[in-house]
C-alpha cells in the first residue's frame, strides 16, 4: 500500500492511498473460504459449493469490505503517525471512488481531501490580565434575601376576604359552560382588581372575561384552555368565590432557620444572619468565578489566532449534515462554527499543557450531583440509604443509551470544567471590588 500527501497550501491537502492486489488478496481469499464453509445454497451440500460460484456471489462484497477495512486503518494511522493538524474529518473524493470498476480493477486509488489548522500556542502567563470581581453583599442585599426567604418558606392561610396577591379559587359560569378555576390576583389587570379585592367566600362576581386578565396566557391558565382557544372566551361571566389562599411570610423563628439552613445550624437571629451572609457571599463568589471564566475565554479567543481552512470546512459541514443545511445556511453561522472549532483546539492545547484528565469516578460524581440538584431540597444526606439511591439513579442515567451518550456528555462537561479551572488559576487577573448592583449590571450585559 502506498500513501502520499500533497499539500495544496498550508491549510489544505489531498491524501492519496493506492491499494494493490498484494494488500488485500490473501484476506479476501480467506473470507471467501469462510463463506464457502457457511454458504447455504440450494443444490449444494454445506461446504461443497464450487469456489468459482462463491467468488461470483460474494467476491465483490468481500473485496469492498476488506478494502474499506484497510483504508480506515491506513488513513487513521497515517494521520496519527504524521501528527497532522487536522480539522474536521478526511473527505473521500466521491467522484473518483464512484469511477472504480470493482469487477475488473485489481489496483485501487482513493483520494481524501484534508483540512489543517495553522500552528498556534497558548501561553496563559503572557495573556493580558482579565478582571476578577470581588463582591461583598451589603446590608440591603442581606435584608432583601431574608424577605425573599420569608416569602418562600412562609405559611398559607385562608382569609375571609380577598387582598392583592392572593390566589382565588372558584367556578366560572356562562350559559352551559362551567369551569373550576384558580386565579392569582397578579394575573388580573390593575384596573380590574377592584372586582376581586374585598370579595368573600360564596360571593358571585360578574365581569367580562376577555377584559380583566393581563394577557392570553393568564386567561388560558385560569380557564384550563390552550392559548389559541381563549379568543373564543368573550362577554360577561359569573364567578363564584369558593376559597382564598394567601402566602404569609415566615417569622424569624428557629423553625424557619432550620428550613433555610438545615436543622441546628442557627439558634438565634444573629447567628442566622451571619451564616446567611456567608452563604450569599459564597454564591456571589461562584457567580464572579463564572464571569471570570467567560471573560478569560473571550480574552484567549481574542489573543490566540488560529488559521482555518474556510473552503474545506464549509464543504465538510455540508457533507456531514447530509443535506440538512444548505451552503447559504452554513455561511450564515460559519463565524460561530469557526469560533467553536478554535475554542476546542485551544481547550485541548491547555489540557495537554496542564495535564488535565477526567477519571471515571469524577464522571460518576458529576452524575450524582445532577441527581441531587434535580431533587432540590427534598434529599438529605442524613436520610437512611439516600446515598445508595442517588448512586443507583446516577449509574442508571450513565448507562441509559436510549437518551444518547449520557456518559460522554457528562465527561465533556467535567473536562470543560477542569480546563476552565486551569485557565482561571493560571491566567493573569486583576481584582476589582464592586457592589452587588454593579455586578448585576455587568452579568446582565453578557
Amino acid at each position: 500500500m502506498n500513501i502520499s500527501l500533497n499539500h495544496a497550501n498550508d491549510l489544505q491537502g489531498r491524501l492519496t492511498v493506492v491499494v494493490s492486489e498484494a494488500d488485500y488478496q490473501e484476506k479476501v481469499a480467506a473470507k471467501l473460504k469462510d463463506y464457502r464453509k457457511k454458504a447455504n445454497i440450494k443444490g449444494f451440500r454445506p461446504g461443497m459449493v464450487p469456489p468459482a460460484l462463491v467468488k461470483k456471489l460474494y467476491g465483490q462484497s468481500a473485496l469492498v469490505d476488506e478494502i474499506n477495512h484497510l483504508l480506515g486503518h491506513a488513513v487513521s494511522d497515517y494521520i496519527k503517525e504524521n501528527k497532522l493538524n487536522l480539522v474536521g474529518e478526511p473527505l473521500p473524493a466521491v467522484e473518483e471512488a464512484d469511477a472504480i470498476d470493482w469487477e475488473k480493477d485489481t489496483e485501487f486509488t482513493f483520494h481524501y481531501d484534508l483540512g489543517f489548522h495553522g500552528d498556534f500556542s497558548v501561553d496563559l502567563a503572557k495573556m493580558k490580565p482579565v478582571t476578577s470581581y470581588e463582591i461583598k453583599a451589603d446590608k440591603k442585599e442581606i435584608e432583601e434575601t431574608i424577605e425573599n426567604l420569608k416569602k418562600q418558606f412562609g405559611d398559607q392561610i385562608h382569609p375571609d376576604a380577598v387582598e392583592d396577591r392572593d390566589l382565588v379559587f372558584g367556578t366560572f359560569t356562562q350559559g352551559e359552560w362551567v369551569e373550576k378555576s384558580a386565579i392569582p390576583l397578579h394575573s388580573i389587570q390593575e384596573k380590574s382588581k377592584k372586582i376581586f379585592i374585598g370579595a368573600k367566600k360564596e360571593d358571585t362576581l360578574k365581569f367580562d372575561i376577555d377584559k380583566v386578565f393581563v394577557d392570553a396566557k393568564s386567561l388560558a391558565l385560569a380557564t384550563g384552555k390552550k392559548e389559541e382557544e381563549v379568543a373564543d372566551l368573550t362577554g360577561e361571566v359569573s364567578y363564584v368565590v369558593e376559597d382564598i389562599t394567601r402566602q404569609v411570610p415566615a417569622s424569624l423563628t428557629v423553625e424557619f432557620f432550620d428550613k433555610v439552613l438545615g436543622p441546628g445550624k442557627a439558634t438565634d437571629e444573629k447567628s442566622f444572619r451571619e451564616q446567611l451572609a456567608t452563604i450569599v457571599d459564597e454564591n456571589y463568589k461562584r457567580e464572579a468565578n463564572y464571569l471570570l471564566r467567560i471573560d478569560a475565554e473571550k480574552a484567549i479567543l481574542d489573543q490566540v489566532k488560529i488559521d482555518l481552512p474556510d473552503a474545506f470546512l464549509k464543504t465538510w459541514l455540508v457533507r456531514i449534515n447530509e443535506g440538512k443545511f444548505t451552503p447559504e445556511q452554513i455561511d450564515q453561522d460559519f463565524d460561530n462554527v469557526k469560533k467553536d472549532i478554535r475554542w476546542n483546539l485551544i481547550k485541548n492545547e491547555i489540557a495537554e499543557k496542564f495535564d488535565v484528565k477526567v477519571e471515571y469516578a469524577e464522571v460518576v460524581e458529576k452524575a450524582k450531583d445532577m441527581v441531587r440538584q434535580q431533587f432540590g431540597g427534598y434529599l438529605s444526606s442524613d436520610q437512611p440509604g439516600i446515598e445508595e439511591m442517588i448512586e443507583k439513579i446516577a449509574m442508571g442515567y450513565l448507562s441509559d443509551k436510549s437518551k444518547g451518550d449520557n456518559f460522554m456528555n457528562l465527561y465533556n462537561q467535567a473536562f470543560s470544567d477542569k480546563v476552565s479551572n486551569a485557565i482561571v488559576e493560571n491566567i493573569p487577573n486583576k481584582t476589582t471590588k464592586i457592589d452587588v448592583e454593579k455586578f448585576k449590571e455587568i452579568a446582565a450585559a453578557l
